[in-house]
């Protein structure tokens, strides 16, 4: 069934189109465009329209132009509107008023993916569902995931991020939510925020265009869950907790690590269950208990979501393990590569240290960004994480590395590297057999070119 005609598409957009078209998709990227999508040619970091040519070469249906771009035929299948950004919103819309799907929203300082993609394998198994792609969560990717949204879903589960205040607020009012989940508050892009109390009142925008018929899912442990909480009381939506407190109503109460698999025990309702998945992190646990809180306020049996949750695995970047052949034995790479605060390394490093190894723990780690003025004590801080004592090795990335390389006891194994490139020309003899080997770091540090460096040890092996 077609996503998108021109009919509805200018009829939402008030646009002009210059031909009849149907679209199965919707692409913001030539590279990745599959024939039938309609070519949205955002201004961004790069000019959109100056793709438009290759994505009709590449089968696209139409294009969503605000001009008629170079080289372009004016009979091509064309949606001519004043604004590209504000078109892609108003198809949001549409696309939100023409379904009856349940629509969960999920936001917090660190996991949104994670728990988005715990939430995808429990819905897809219990209904139509449509979730964002990636980590689409900001002012053009929750638009997108919007519009790509088909009529009959019945769940949908919309991320939604930010880096200053007021931008949750609009993306939260396009999707009309019908359930929003705030996972928790940390110190993440503290260069926009006086202190973590501003970074909740952010986080509570997600809730202000909610109704009393509406949920609000929140973690109760957190020192500014009272700012969350107050923003719930006034729009009168219905309140979940999650946590690990007696308040809470889906309460954590343990969880334990083994063979590269999460066993939880909880509560909820009154009555106790466990259940596991295949990624290790007590941050996973909690964030699941949202999990089960929106599925089940969605109409999901515990027992479904507790079968479809035990083959969840960590998305790429996020805690994902990979066996890794290294000489005539392996290693064990845990990628944790895609961004980095204080929370998330914090606990990546224990997920390192409570893994069963035959051989040495390394933890490789880059620098956190836009962590503001405090950024020397963040860094300098994570020395305190329980789990540095039972890491072996630390490789560490970039100047304010220093700081976390000068609070480490002096027992431990450690070298510094200005970039992650000096460190690359190193890799195969900082690393042996049977080693496992944790990398973490902001995105701007690049430590992904680590993860693919060291998997590029096994096929240069032959």
């Amino acid at each position: 069934m077609n996503l998108w005609s021109s009919k509805d598409a200018a009829k939402a957009t008030n646009g002009v189109s210059l031909n009849d078209w149907v679209a199965d998709g919707i692409s913001i990227d030539t590279r990745t465009l599959k024939v039938g999508d309609l070519f949205v040619a955002l201004e961004d970091q790069r000019d959109g329209h100056d793709y438009v040519k290759v994505a009709f070469e590449k089968g696209a249906a139409a294009a969503l132009v605000s001009k008629i771009p170079d080289g372009i035929n004016k009979n091509s299948p064309l949606l001519v509107v004043e604004d590209v950004l504000c078109a892609l919103e108003n198809m949001a819309a549409f696309a939100r008023e023409r379904t009856q799907a349940k629509i969960i929203g999920v936001t917090g300082s660190v996991g949104k993916t994670s728990t988005k993609e715990m939430l995808k394998s429990i819905l897809t198994k219990n209904g139509k569902t449509h979730a964002a792609e990636y980590s689409y969560n900001n002012h053009w990717g929750v638009p997108l995931t919007l519009a790509r949204m088909p009529e009959r879903t019945d769940f949908a589960i919309i991320e939604i991020g930010m880096n200053n205040p007021n931008e949750i607020r609009p993306l939260a009012k396009l999707a009309k939510l019908d359930i929003a989940i705030v996972l928790n508050v940390a110190p993440v892009h503290l260069k926009a925020f006086k202190n973590v109390e501003g970074i909740a009142y952010a986080k509570a925008e997600i809730f202000e265009s909610l109704s009393p018929n509406n949920t609000a899912i929140v973690n109760s442990d957190l020192t500014t869950s009272h700012i969350l909480f107050n923003t719930i009381h006034k729009v009168k939506a219905n309140l979940i907790s999650f946590g690990r407190m007696d308040v809470a109503n889906y309460k954590l109460i343990s969880s334990s690590l083994l063979n590269n698999k999460t066993f939880v025990k909880a509560k909820a309702n009154g009555s106790d269950f466990t259940f596991d998945f295949d990624a290790e992190g007590d941050h996973f646990a909690m964030n699941s208990m949202a999990v089960f809180a929106a599925a089940e306020a969605v109409g999901v049996n515990r027992k479904n979501i507790i079968n479809a949750i035990s083959n969840w695995t960590a998305p790429k970047g996020r805690g994902e393990r990979n066996l890794i052949r290294f000489g005539k034995g392996n290693i064990e790479l845990i990628d944790e590569s895609y961004n980095a605060n204080p929370t998330s390394m914090e606990a990546a490093i224990n997920v390192l240290s409570r893994s069963k190894t035959q051989g040495r723990k390394i933890a490789i780690l880059g620098e956190m960004g836009e962590l503001g003025p405090d950024e020397i004590i963040f860094h300098s801080n994570l020395a305190k994480i329980d789990g540095i004592k039972e890491i072996d090795i630390f490789y560490l990335i970039g100047p304010m590395m220093r700081c976390l390389q000068n609070e480490l006891p002096n027992q431990k194994h450690c070298l510094w590297f200005k970039d992650v490139d000096k460190l690359i020309i190193e890799i195969d003899k900082l690393i042996t057999i049977n080693d496992t080997i944790m990398v973490k770091g902001s995105n701007y540090t690049k430590v992904s070119k680590i993860v693919e460096s060291i998997k590029k040890l096994s096929i240069d092996a032959g």
